[in-house]
């Protein structure tokens, strides 16, 4: 069998494309529009009966959540019954229909139907573009992803208050392309890297998730055991603490601390001062006053309940979260420490948005030991945390460097700037 190796290098002759922004392309590239390329462009609609028709198996419904520039995403999908699917004919979906976000934040992510996906719909946030047969799909759904186009529909997206896009505009949107052998060429080579550069992504983003599990392992270790292990040690008589070093303490969290309910925005003015605003999605303003001035724990009321946040200045805090007033004999952060250790899931209540109540939060038992050995705990985790935080970031650092990278390789191939050739 004969094995092609592809190279890259620069194209001998370039035209000026004629659009805007685009610049120089390859002298034999033709400049087409999306509408010339496709068979049909299509949009999906809501199904009858909205959400309440969705099912937990049956035909996958894909949604704007579902659809990456590194392709289909479907731990999340929803599906319908297979009388909504056929309801739904205008939109129902082909092998290597290209995908692209029409509304909101996401607007422009785009990718192809795998062959093997089988029968699939979308709703009124996805439309697609059937590709005539003597184009290629791979190729296009490329050229879509590039700097070039990302631009464009962000240029000519029209949405007053939400981001837009409408099919004629779609059909619109310019399309630089060679001959179809070379636009085959460009899809192989550029599907062979990016799935290298992903199977990187994979294992770095892995190894984040690793350490983070280690991190958070290290926490709830430290403060339910203590650091020296040679230590006599008791039951504590809950299922999920297990042993304690016997001369620790079993404490409710409200003999640790006293929970307060943050204040309604009304009545703090959202300008510019010194302190801090908290609500269950971190800082959002910044207040003239201030409603609590000690080192505080914030646990969520209302939202993001399970990311306890460690507050040392004076802040505000609104009354999607409960602030914590700190009791004598109680060393702060170690505080916190016990607090990253609540199993949120167990108590929370409402489904649509996660709640917690005052007096279940209260009940929460810690082991708890004496004041020295908590500041020694939490300096230890400190340091701890803030190494594994370390790597953690330089990880990330890396993931988001191959990212860019996987971007600049398509939009440097597919707007001609580099050559794939086969050898």
């Amino acid at each position: 069998m004969k094995h092609h190796q592809l190279s890259i290098k620069s194209y001998p002759f370039y035209k000026d494309s004629g659009v805007e922004w685009l610049g120089d392309v390859p002298e034999h590239w033709g400049i087409y529009r999306a509408k010339d390329t496709v068979k049909r462009i299509g949009n999906g609609v809501t199904p009858r009966g909205g959400s309440e028709v969705y099912t937990d198996s049956g035909i996958p419904l894909l949604r704007s959540q579902n659809v990456y520039d590194d392709g289909l995403r479907i731990e999340n999908v929803s599906f319908v019954p297979m009388k909504i699917h056929d309801e739904m004919k205008s939109s129902q979906l082909k092998a290597s229909d290209i995908l692209i976000n029409i509304t909101g934040a996401s607007i422009g992510r785009t990718c192809i139907v795998p062959i093997d996906f089988g029968a699939a719909n979308i709703n009124q946030h996805i439309a697609f573009l059937r590709i005539k047969n003597w184009f290629n799909s791979s190729y296009i759904s490329l050229f879509l992803k590039s700097y070039f186009i990302k631009n464009y529909i962000r240029i000519e997206q029209n949405g007053a208050s939400k981001e837009a896009f409408n099919l004629n505009q779609i059909a619109n949107i310019p399309l630089v392309l060679p001959p179809l052998s070379e636009q085959k060429a460009i899809a192989l080579y550029l599907d062979n890297k990016t799935a290298q550069i992903d199977r990187k992504i994979d294992l770095l983003t892995q190894k984040a998730k690793s350490y983070a599990d280690l991190k958070r392992s290290l926490i709830n270790e430290t403060v339910t055991r203590g650091r020296d292990r040679s230590v006599p040690m008791k039951d504590s008589a809950i299922e999920w603490i297990g042993e304690v070093p016997e001369h620790w303490e079993i404490k409710h969290l409200k003999s640790l601390a006293e929970i307060k309910g943050g204040k309604d925005s009304k009545e703090v003015e959202l300008e510019e001062g010194e302190y801090p605003i908290y609500g269950s999605g971190g800082i959002f303003g910044r207040a003239s006053k201030y409603l609590h001035e000690k080192p505080s724990v914030l646990l969520g009321r209302k939202g993001t309940i399970d990311k306890p946040l460690f507050v040392t200045k004076p802040f505000w805090s609104v009354d999607t979260m409960f602030y914590t007033e700190i009791k004598n004999g109680i060393y702060p952060k170690f505080f916190y420490y016990q607090c990253l250790t609540i199993q949120f899931g167990l108590y929370q209540y409402g489904s649509a948005v996660p709640s917690m109540a005052q007096n279940v939060l209260r009940q929460i038992l810690f082991a708890t030991p004496p004041l020295s050995e908590q500041k020694e705990i939490a300096t230890y985790l400190d340091t701890k945390t803030a190494q594994i935080d370390q790597i953690i970031q330089t990880i990330n650092t890396q993931i988001e460097k191959l990212k860019e990278l996987r971007k600049t390789l398509i939009n440097d191939v597919v707007t001609g700037k580099i050559k794939v050739t086969e050898d």
